[in-house]
This record gives C-alpha cells, structure tokens and sequence, in this order.
C-alpha cells in the first residue's frame, strides 16, 4: 500500500497560481503528485501526494516541493486508515 500525505502549502503573496504550477510541475521517479488546488484560508496550495514508503515521500517534499520558487512554509499531514 502507497504511503499518502496531504501538504499544507503556504505561497508568497502573489505566488499562489505559480506554486500551484510548479508542484504539478514536479517529477520524482519515486513519488507521485495526485493532485493540486489553491485553497483559501491559511494555506495557499493543498497537494496530495504517493510515495511507496515515507523515506520517498519526504524526499519529495523536501527536495521538491519545498525547492518550488515562492513556497514559504510547508505542514505534511500523514494520511492514515481508520479501523
């Protein structure tokens, strides 16, 4: 089973479309982007992302979406299977 998380990410101002862009952009062999929207609240951009283990899924984030220009800030949120 893929490990999935959900990324809360927060944009510079003005930088939310681009974010967005250039995390659906974004290639790993190791992990895939499901999907991407702009938000509004206290986040900008909300991505959905697969890995096969969380080593993978964490390179992911920190080597790509946080290397997205205008990303400030980034909250991962582990998708877990209840009951």
């Amino acid at each position: 089973m893929a490990t999935q998380a959900y990324i809360l990410i927060e944009a510079a101002v003005g930088k939310a479309k681009p974010v967005a862009e250039g995390v659906v952009e974004m290639a790993f062999p190791n992990a895939k982007v499901v999907t991407v929207n702009a938000v509004t609240g206290p986040y900008d951009v909300i991505a959905l992302l697969e890995a096969d283990d969380l080593d993978r899924l964490g390179t992911a984030i920190t080597d790509g979406i946080q290397q997205v220009d205008g990303v400030q800030r980034t909250t991962t949120c582990l998708v877990v299977k209840l009951g």
